[in-house]
């Protein structure tokens, strides 16, 4: 290795495998990444596949691989933006020259190692992708490991060690006063302690201060369940949603209906929203022929918005005055003709489905506005056109064309009303929210180098 250096060779040329730079690789190491851990997202079960969990899993794996990629910009000298929380990686000498399989051995070596730290389960897929990415069995040396990539998992892990993400308290909060969230009485929503990831509001952000940071004290101002359920303001939510989010409304569009479902991956075996949102994520990298180092650049950038959005929706759901019933608990309370309403959202089996969690404020809406905020910041603008995927098994339209960023926090937003799972409330809020987290995270971290020299802390 000392050779190397001497020689201006990057000390990986050292003992570095062949095999690697012989497979022909063509499309970009982080997008392929992206799609391996897409299909673990489809393979959770459980809390596992919760909204909050997924999103941390992703920002994870992107803020790694993204101080992966920094490490390598600096280390010869390209350095453009912050690594992060962390002050960048140096594993060669001044003079050195990078090998030419080096950047994406780099982007491999971290992706198949934090993903497989967190997706133990699904092991034999991740080293089954491995080797057909690179030729290689994953556990061959390479001394990038030692260098570089053990480093910057030690960096992440340290700063996610503790972050109250494994808290498996379950719910027991009030569930008979009208108003209150209570289970709705579905298949995996049948007592209190269904509730999903009740104390996800408390995890530790990636970015924000706290998950109150961008929440409203409560829910338009109201402190008590009974002022709520008494005022006209709630009972014209509720009667919107029992009219235009009914299975077999008349007034709900088929435009309506379209958005709904495109957005909806609620079901185990999809990606959920997070991994949806990561798609559209690559989708726009790839029309706007990214590099390798704007492509982590903005995975990392979209995958902590996320996964903050996910800590501020769980806030602002289990840690305010009012937990919100849903409104299929809310319209059936009204009796009469309403007691069997139900919503348009639905299981594999067409059985109605509502997530088990209270309804304000709408994750979607959430998720879907830091997505767009931080998509905006990226790239100085909103009017960047593409196609939008959805893999819902309900979807009408599989493929979509979003005229800009913002298309897609509006329709994520409004999508929940469609189906009858959320009130508009629910979605005006949590598109608020979201987008504060969006606008925080890019104002806050993986900020530009000065004259490309790291920031120091």
């Amino acid at each position: 290795m000392a050779g190397a250096l001497l020689a201006g060779l990057s000390p990986v040329a050292a003992g570095a495998p062949q095999a690697a730079a012989a497979t022909g690789r063509k499309d970009d190491p982080t997008q392929y990444w992206n799609r391996v851990l897409l299909q673990t997202f489809r393979n959770a079960r459980g809390w596992d596949a919760s909204p909050g969990k997924l999103s941390r899993s992703g920002a994870m794996v992107f803020a790694a691989i993204y101080n992966a990629e920094s490490a390598y910009q600096y280390t010869y000298g390209t350095l453009k933006y912050e690594p992060y929380l962390n002050r960048p990686l140096k594993y060669a000498g001044k003079h050195s020259r990078p090998r030419r399989d080096e950047e994406e051995r780099l982007i491999d070596r971290t992706a198949y190692r934090m993903i497989s730290q967190l997706y133990p389960g699904d092991q034999a897929y991740i080293n089954a992708r491995y080797r057909a990415r690179t030729g290689r069995s994953p556990y061959s040396y390479d001394p990038l490991d030692r260098l570089v990539v053990d480093r910057v998992l030690r960096q992440i892990n340290k700063a996610r060690a503790g972050d109250g993400s494994a808290n498996p308290a379950t719910y027991s909060g009030d569930t008979t006063t009208p108003g209150a969230w209570r289970p709705t009485g579905e298949t995996d929503c049948k007592q209190p302690s269904d509730a999903v990831t009740p104390n996800w509001g408390k995890v530790r952000p990636f970015v924000l201060r706290s998950g109150s940071q961008f929440r409203p004290p409560t829910l338009r101002g109201f402190t008590s369940y009974a002022d709520l359920v008494a005022s006209p303001e709630y009972a014209a939510q509720r009667d919107e949603v029992r009219r235009v989010g009914a299975v077999d409304s008349t007034e709900r569009t088929f435009e309506q209906t379209v958005i709904g479902w495109f957005w909806d991956h609620d079901l185990d075996g999809t990606y959920h929203p997070p991994g949806q949102l990561l798609e559209l994520t690559g989708i726009v990298a790839k029309k706007l022929r990214l590099d390798t180092y704007q492509t982590t650049h903005l995975f990392a950038l979209s995958a902590l918005s996320l996964a903050d959005a996910g800590i501020a929706a769980w806030d602002s759901k289990f840690d305010t005055p009012i937990k919100l019933w849903r409104p299929v608990s809310a319209i059936q309370a009204t009796g009469g003709p309403n007691a069997n309403w139900q919503p348009l959202s639905a299981d594999r089996s067409g059985a109605p489905f509502t997530p088990c969690f209270p309804a304000w404020t709408s994750g979607h809406a959430n998720f879907t506005a830091a997505w767009a905020s931080a998509m905006k910041h990226f790239f100085g603008r909103d009017n960047v056109s593409f196609i939008a995927h959805s893999e819902d098994p309900h979807t009408i339209e599989a493929y979509r064309k979003m005229a800009n960023f913002s298309q897609v926090a509006e329709e994520g937003k409004l999508s929940r009303l469609w189906l009858g799972v959320h009130y508009r409330w629910d979605a005006e809020d949590g598109n608020m929210i979201g987008t504060n987290v969006g606008d925080y995270v890019f104002a806050n971290a993986l900020l530009p180098t000065r004259s490309g020299r790291p920031h120091h802390r």
